[in-house]
């Protein structure tokens, strides 16, 4: 049996991305407007004001970081800034709601 080669780093390597807050760099890869992908690296990590901040919980997950919403807002903006590459050659989807809003606020 042959394994197939991931190719997806070749064709969208991971571009840092540093966090606007704590100065946390990352490594980012976005397949897509909705698909992230983050490598930390251990200075990122002790870094984050957030990841440091969070509590574990209880179970057997409950050490899991679900996340930095500062470092999100950092990646969402270089990816509409074009600072950050996207692999889907989609548009950025529109939120109608959002869209529904601004309309109400003009009127």
């Amino acid at each position: 049996m042959t394994v197939r080669p991931d190719n997806r780093l070749a064709d969208g390597p991971m571009q840092t991305v540093g966090c606007d807050t704590c100065g946390a760099r990352v490594e980012v890869r976005k397949s897509s407007w909705e698909q992230t992908s983050i490598q930390w690296h251990a200075d990122a990590v002790e870094a984050c004001l957030e990841r440091r901040a969070a509590s574990p919980r209880p179970g057997p997950n409950g050490a899991t970081f679900s996340g930095c919403q500062a470092l999100r807002q950092a990646i969402s903006a270089a990816a509409v800034r074009g600072e950050l590459g996207i692999q889907d050659s989609d548009p950025l989807p529109v939120n109608p709601e959002a869209h529904d809003q601004d309309e109400v606020a003009r009127t």
